[in-house]
């Protein structure tokens, strides 16, 4: 193919992976906006100031009833840490709300299967478990206490406590559900946009070879545990790599699973969200760059082993997957129940918005801080909108000749 075709194709790829998932998209952020909007959260911050398993149990939970955002993550983790949040609590919270959350299980079980999904249930138990457990034994107090001053006096305080019943059954409770639905598109456009078109592009122009070189896939004097290993302690620094966050890595994800990367490697990348380079950068401003790099640290052990646990876990069950599903069939456009869906929750989403800009003519819009990728990101997204762009019409221009 010519150097258009291929263009065309990216693009064509990169729009394909959205079509296939934008109905779940739309579904899991409603169910977030609902789980935000009617989960009372004001009695459980009180709850989560010491490192024992009720706090971290409270944290998990409150993290996966969350936003699955990762900027988002971050900034509420540090409002719960003004409120008085022990760090164990905080990092628990940070993996809960990008692993544990109901729209990033929809998408995973789309691209990857249920086997995946059940391992991203399982696997983000063990990874809050595993940080929660090397945070306590290597806890660097003074480290800790220099950072929770640091954040004195910033963010924004967490919704109080409220009837849950009464406002389920009101016109302002479900205003605040499309209010919230509106906000979390709103935070998470630009790393789906970013995601979603480094993967089309991924799919089509990096050959197998290269996946097969990093990954080990296709050396076969080394021994099965000593490629395992390999994957799990790379996949991090391929994330990192991809600068993507959050619901943006699943396309990439599928492209790694369909040339052959191993089940850990796959893991340890999904989990990897919270380790790409702007995230780091906003740990260091919120705590400092000691504690963001410790933060970082932990999360990378914590991943790598639980990628390590989930594979020896799913060997012994026998169900590792073993099947791979090919790109160009998940991003066909065709009349099949991917277009209904998609129909039916594009309707969905005008009655939220709705709901939303009823909210916004009774309230103020009141939302969390939050610190976003800053100006090379906007940067980036313009770019990635100009290449989309470009590429669609270079693919309805080959589509003609």
């Amino acid at each position: 193919m010519d150097f258009i075709s291929l263009y065309g194709e990216s693009a064509k790829t990169a729009l394909g992976f959205f079509w296939k998932s934008g109905w779940a998209f739309i579904l899991g952020y409603f169910i977030s906006g609902m789980i935000q909007a009617f989960v009372p959260k004001g009695n459980l911050t009180k709850h989560m100031g010491k490192a024992n398993l009720k706090s971290v149990s409270l944290s998990t939970f409150f993290g996966a009833a969350s936003s699955s955002c990762s900027f988002a993550a971050l900034a509420a983790t540090r409002a719960l840490i003004k409120k008085g949040a022990h760090f164990i609590a905080g990092v628990a919270f940070m993996f809960a709300s990008t692993n544990l959350v109901i729209e990033l299980g929809i998408l995973i079980m789309i691209f990857l299967g249920w086997q995946f999904l059940a391992a991203e249930i399982i696997g983000g138990l063990i990874l809050i478990a595993i940080s929660s457990m090397l945070i306590k034994w290597t806890y660097p107090k003074e480290w800790l206490d220099e950072a929770r001053q640091k954040v004195e006096g910033e963010g924004e305080q967490l919704e109080e406590d409220f009837d849950w019943k009464k406002r389920m059954k009101s016109k302002e409770g479900w205003q605040l559900v499309g209010h919230k639905f509106v906000n979390d598109w709103k935070m998470a456009w630009e790393d789906i946009l970013i995601g979603f078109t480094v993967a089309g592009f991924v799919a089509v122009l990096v050959p197998a070879s290269f996946w097969s070189a990093l990954f080990l896939a296709d050396i076969q004097y080394l021994p099965n545990w000593l490629v395992t290993l390999e994957n799990a302690l790379v996949a991090p620094f391929v994330a990192a790599a991809t600068f993507i966050g959050s619901m943006g890595n699943i396309p990439l994800a599928t492209v790694l699973n369909e040339n052959g990367v191993l089940f850990t490697g796959i893991m340890g990348f999904i989990y990897s969200d919270l380790m790409v380079p702007p995230l780091v950068h906003i740990n260091a401003k919120y705590y400092g760059w000691r504690v963001a790099l410790y933060i970082a640290s932990i999360m990378f052990v914590s991943i790598v082993l639980t990628a390590l646990i989930l594979n020896g876990l799913f060997s012994m069950l026998g169900i590792i997957p073993e099947s791979q599903k090919a790109i160009a069939e998940l991003t066909q456009f065709k009349i099949d129940y991917t277009f209904w869906m998609n129909i039916g929750f594009i309707l969905v989403t005008g009655w939220l918005v709705w709901l939303h800009k009823q909210y916004l003519q009774n309230h103020e819009m009141k939302m969390m801080k939050m610190e976003g990728g800053g100006k090379i990101k906007r940067v980036a997204v313009t770019l990635f909108i100009i290449i989309n762009i470009v590429g669609l019409s270079a693919f309805v221009y080959t589509q003609l000749l």
